[in-house]
């Protein structure tokens, strides 16, 4: 006689996606200082859709993840992964290129992991480099750390000089621009921590 297919592995496995997506859910929202509120209003479903995926009780669609993952900047992958360690290496084939931003200045991404609330840039200005900056919504911060050569950064007509190891901090929603003073390449880290309501 045969036996009737058991389903308790498969029951298992959706309470361990629905615990993973409670656990991930819960923390994500949290690093971002996001109320349950807040967070169905940005990802436009019922507050109440949110408290059910926190609590492990929700059985969400396809349409309503991917509306809460763009809503947190995260992939959707990040919402229902199992608890591990994460770390990663990143092989050098795999980190950002540098990309031209100014006449003789080069950028790319500090870190190549999405940062949903700062921008973070390494800089390399060439000899007689210059850039425009991009201001940003008020209530945005920038950071600006010289790790060699000398640098001048125009912040609102007023004209700055930066050395190796000094740190420039100024309003990033006000015109600014950089020229590299030194004689040869300048490099250094751009910190943008951006305002609550540009996130």
């Amino acid at each position: 006689m045969d036996k009737a297919p058991d389903d308790t592995a498969d029951d298992d496995n959706a309470d361990d996606a629905a615990a993973h997506l409670a656990r991930n859910l819960t923390s994500l929202r949290r690093s971002r200082s996001l109320t349950q509120e807040q967070l169905a209003k940005a990802a436009s479903v019922p507050r109440s859709t949110i408290a059910n995926l926190e609590s492990g009780s929700g059985n969400p669609s396809l349409q309503v993840l991917v509306k809460v993952a763009r809503a947190l900047a995260s992939p959707i992958d990040e919402l229902l992964s199992p608890p591990r360690a994460k770390v990663r290496k990143y092989a050098k084939g795999e980190i950002p290129e540098l990309r031209r931003a100014g006449r003789g200045v080069v950028m790319r991404p500090l870190v190549p992991e999405p940062t949903p609330e700062e921008l973070l840039a390494l800089m390399e200005l060439d000899e007689g480099g210059v850039m425009g900056g991009t201001p940003h919504l008020p209530g945005t911060r920038e950071y600006f750390t010289l790790l060699d050569g000398h640098v001048e950064i125009v912040i609102a007509g007023t004209r700055f000089e930066v050395s190796a190891g000094e740190v420039l901090a100024f309003p990033g929603n006000v015109p600014h621009s950089y020229r590299n003073l030194a004689r040869k390449k300048s490099r250094g880290v751009s910190v943008v921590v951006l305002s609550r309501s540009g996130v």
